[in-house]
């Protein structure tokens, strides 16, 4: 069984994404499976050309993708994607969509296959602040949740799939009055997101 986990690039200014630096240090295994982790770039049309190929290629069993929602105070746990593109400000490539759907001819909107409630019981019970979130906004994070699960659909996978997004990291608000968690407890989140999800 192979763990796909991925966090996203810097964006919005930041040196650093939280998201990424939490995947990187993730182990190579947990429990019997294989943990193969990706940087994703902060591209609307990119993620939905990319993330296709990477799951065609590893063929994992569990697909578990992260990424920043800077100003959240806890690890939430999303529940569903919708199939619109839409933002204020740009992508890392200078992209900027209105009201754009992430697909034609797809659903409105796709729900979270990993099992969320359990992954923040376990958070909680961990000592590490967790909800489930009903949005995950119409910025790029959707936008690789949404091309997840729609793979996954309609090429009939088994793979369980879903979004998680993280708080700032601590160095990162150090001029900002905004929320952080420490990276140890995000990384120790995704750690506990994964063993839910492979029960």
């Amino acid at each position: 069984m192979k763990v796909l986990v991925t966090g996203f690039e810097p964006f919005g200014g930041e040196n650093v994404n939280p998201s990424w630096e939490a995947v990187k240090m993730l182990p190579d295994a947990i429990r019997d499976a294989e943990i193969v982790k990706y940087q994703l770039p902060v591209s609307f049309k990119k993620v939905k050309e990319l993330l296709p190929d990477i799951i065609s290629k590893e063929k994992p069993g569990v697909i578990i993708l992260t990424g920043q929602a800077g100003g959240r105070v806890n690890v939430t746990v999303e529940r569903v994607a919708i199939n619109v593109m839409d933002s204020k400000k740009e992508d890392n490539d200078g992209y900027k969509p209105e009201d754009e759907p992430i697909f034609e001819d797809a659903p409105a909107a796709y729900f979270s296959t990993l099992p969320i409630k359990r992954i923040v019981k376990a958070l909680r019970e961990n000592k590490i602040p967790a909800v489930v979130s009903n949005t995950a906004g119409t910025y790029v994070c959707n936008t690789a949740m949404f091309t997840a699960l729609h793979y996954v659909a309609t090429n009939e996978l088994k793979a369980k799939a879903g979004f998680i997004h993280v708080p700032y990291i601590p160095e990162q608000v150090l001029e900002k009055n905004a929320p952080s968690m420490p990276l140890e407890m995000i990384k120790r989140a995704i750690e506990i997101a994964i063993r839910e999800s492979l029960d």
